[in-house]
């Protein structure tokens, strides 16, 4: 019997077998998807995932924080977008945001040296009130 060898598989998050292996997609690591692209239908370029908010509660992520506009990794804004807002573009490093460029602009963000506090509730609720959506708590 042939062994096989599991680092590719480990590494890119797909498993190797047959043509629609690893489909449907269930679940990625947060180092798989941290600095993956978002764009909109349309292929026009959001930005990037920069980290994930998880509810420690629930366990769930909760939002996703979205860096955009900046120029290697300078004067960009940061937005905290709710996680299921995204979709996964199948078969590449992408996820979809089905907004366009002036509604992710317009939405509550903040500076990369300023995070809002975990448990401010204003600005996260400015989040949920703009994306029309209730975070578990």
């Amino acid at each position: 019997m042939l062994d096989k060898s599991y680092e590719v598989d480990n590494q890119t998050g797909t498993n190797q077998e047959g043509p629609d292996a690893n489909r449907p997609l269930r679940r990625l690591t947060a180092t798989s998807i941290i600095g993956d692209k978002i764009e909109n239908p349309e292929g026009d370029d959001l930005g990037r995932i920069d980290n994930l908010m998880i509810n420690v509660r629930s366990g769930k992520i909760d939002y996703v924080v979205i860096e955009y506009g900046s120029f290697l990794g300078l004067g960009g804004k940061l937005f905290a977008i709710p996680f299921s807002e995204l979709r996964p573009a199948p078969g590449r490093n992408v996820f979809i945001l089905d907004r366009d460029e002036e509604y992710l602009k317009n939405s509550p963000g903040f500076d990369q040296t300023h995070w809002p506090d975990t448990n401010d509730h204003t600005y996260y609720g400015d989040v949920d009130l703009y994306w029309g959506y209730s975070a578990v708590p």
